[in-house]
């Protein structure tokens, strides 16, 4: 698992799905997209859609300057950067899957696979990656 942090929330995304981590400077504005679009980069000459998380989720943007490391992924042949606030380490997860428990919030109960965390760590939501790129949820009718 990658450990993260995005809106002081802590993260897993399985490592197996995560292609690198870069830091992701340079974004070029996309007109007309999503708010959770923050925009385009590049890494070895591929072009990336930088995907907001935080804006995902339902949370406020990070603040403008902040360092922003991303988790690289692929979606439908298409690599997507994904902005976290905080990577933390790659390791073995130490506990197993647990249902994701109420107290978390609608976007982040549709974007959370599971929770880990025992005795030993820290509770980390397993984030569901295909979530995070397409955006927060429409509102209810």
């Amino acid at each position: 698992m990658l450990f993260a942090e995005i809106a002081g929330t802590r993260v897993a995304i399985p490592a197996a799905e995560v292609r690198s981590v870069i830091l992701a400077d340079n974004l070029v504005p996309v007109p007309h997209a999503p708010p959770h679009v923050a925009g385009l980069t590049t890494v070895r000459s591929q072009a990336l859609t930088v995907i907001d998380c935080r804006v995902s989720l339902g949370e406020p943007a990070a603040a403008a300057g902040s360092e922003r490391w991303a988790a690289v992924v692929a979606r439908d042949s298409h690599l997507y950067a994904l902005l976290v606030d905080r990577v933390d380490d790659v390791r073995a997860a130490s506990t197993e899957i647990r249902p994701v428990p109420i107290g978390y919030g609608a976007a982040w109960q549709r974007a959370g696979r599971g929770l880990l965390g025992g005795e030993d760590d820290r509770p980390a939501l397993v984030i569901d990656a295909a979530a995070l790129i397409d955006g927060p949820a429409p509102p209810a009718a």
